[in-house]
């Protein structure tokens, strides 16, 4: 049976007792599958397509990647900061070339490579819309380098957009790390982040995640294994 691995950054992340009820979509992406299917999830906090290659990550995947896994690589937050010169790729050069290695290294090893757009930020325009750049240029990068290598897609980043908008802004609100001071021990001054997902959030972007393998058809394969609830 397949393994799943997440390559990715905090928004896929498992995230330790300290830091709920903050969580990464893919602590939640197993229950959507059935058991003989292996989510393994090597996402972590503040990496970048740049950082986690020069940190042997990728690598790490590949000691255990067998013929037949799957790949699921998802950045684009932390490959935006300028700042920081051992994170940041150029959404057109660098970002671009670093997702053909990830690509490359699945199909290398008899695998499947799976590309999946940044989760977006809560971020709304003054017209009260999903901000179109809420990750910069990195989806549409991402979109272009599915296309020219043949790899499958999943929009998770106009998926996620399209649930805000659903939600409206207050209605969204509760799927992000929006807490007052008081309400949680771990964050006793309270915490306002349009980027890390509340539990419920986390749980609802696995669901969109698995939606999105359901209607893909590239990845038939996968489709038994998933619950019904994934159907549509």
């Amino acid at each position: 049976m397949p393994t799943l691995y997440i390559a990715g950054d905090s928004t896929a992340a498992l995230k330790g007792a300290e830091a709920k009820p903050m969580a990464g979509w893919g602590e939640y992406l197993q229950t959507h599958f059935s058991p003989e299917v292996i989510i393994d999830n090597r996402a972590i906090n503040g990496r970048s397509t740049k950082s986690f290659l020069t940190e042997g990550r990728l690598a790490d995947i590949e000691r255990d990647f067998q013929p037949g896994d799957y790949l699921l690589i998802q950045f684009g937050h932390n490959d935006e900061k300028q700042e920081d010169p051992l994170r940041y790729t150029d959404p057109d050069n660098e970002y671009r070339h670093n997702l053909r290695l990830y690509i490359e290294s699945a199909r290398c090893r008899g695998g499947n490579p799976v590309l999946l757009t940044s989760v977006s930020r809560r971020r709304f325009t003054a017209d009260g819309e999903p901000d179109p750049l809420a990750v910069g240029a990195y989806p549409a990068a991402m979109r272009s380098v599915a296309e020219e290598t043949g790899t499958p897609l999943l929009d998770i980043f106009a998926a996620s957009q399209q649930l805000y908008r659903k939600l409206g802004i207050q209605g969204s609100q509760h799927l992000l790390m929006h807490l007052p001071p008081g309400q949680h021990p771990n964050y006793p001054d309270g915490v306002t982040d349009d980027t890390h997902f509340s539990t419920e959030g986390a749980k609802r972007i696995a669901a969109l995640v698995a939606v999105a393998i359901r209607q893909c058809t590239a990845l038939a394969e996968l489709h038994a294994y998933l619950h019904k609830e994934a159907a549509r």
